[in-house]
């Protein structure tokens, strides 16, 4: 599930404590769904995983419990929280609003060479597409999605929309395996073409039907499955 926490990685900060490099790891392994939901891992299983000792892995997970990304059993064991249909609909319905709003902030500070980034992440994503690499797949749509909202100064609204891709993540990779990335609809390049136009309208809808086409994929009856 997490590759082993390599302490010289230049992408992570020298001054960050191996707690918190323990943390963050996790946190993103549960965005990009490498938690699956049902499965308990112990405690002592993930510090194997990661490559360290189980008190940094306790921590960061205490605030993950915290975040309400995981769930402690009375076991020691940790999961993801139990996902009902309803509750997945509207953790959908935020990530609509919050990252439509997001987009049109971001809007107004997207420079040519920024865009030509995106256009870069979009042209991985297409490949990962043609290749059907699920894996490859989420991360560079997160890396796209982030990346943009970023653009835009943000104090409240980054933090939150992190919030909502903690509880949905594990669920969404299994929305994009259930049928896979061939029927996946690119509103990336709508995405683009607005940004372009300076259209926000057409912004904030091109981000929205992007979060449902992918979040749709997941029948309700899955719930009672994995429950």
């Amino acid at each position: 599930m997490s590759s082993e926490i390599d302490n010289s990685t230049q992408d992570t900060p020298e001054h960050l404590t191996l707690q918190e490099k323990v943390y963050q790891q996790l946190r993103l392994d549960i965005m990009l769904g490498n938690f699956e939901p049902g499965k308990a891992i112990t405690i002592r299983g993930l510090a194997e995983e990661l490559g360290t000792s189980p008190m940094p892995v306790r921590e960061a997970l205490r605030r993950l419990v915290a975040e309400r990304a995981l769930e402690l059993l009375p076991n020691r064991r940790v999961t993801v929280p139990k996902m009902t249909a309803e509750k997945y609909r509207e953790l959908a319905d935020a990530r609509v609003a919050m990252e439509a709003l997001a987009a049109r902030r971001a809007m107004a500070h997207i420079t040519p060479d920024r865009l030509t980034d995106l256009r870069e992440l979009d042209k991985e994503i297409d490949q990962a597409i043609l290749r059907n690499d699920v894996e490859t797949y989420l991360i560079k749509n997160m890396e796209f999605h982030f990346t943009l909202y970023q653009y835009g100064p943000s104090q409240i609204i980054m933090p939150l929309i992190e919030s909502l891709w903690l509880q949905i993540g594990p669920f969404l990779k299994m929305a994009m395996r259930s049928k896979g990335l061939g029927t996946v609809e690119d509103q990336h390049q709508a995405a683009m073409k607005a940004i372009e136009d300076n259209d926000a309208d057409s912004l904030s809808r091109a981000i929205s039907l992007d979060i449902l086409d992918g979040v749709n994929r997941l029948p309700d009856e899955e719930f009672d499955r994995i429950n």
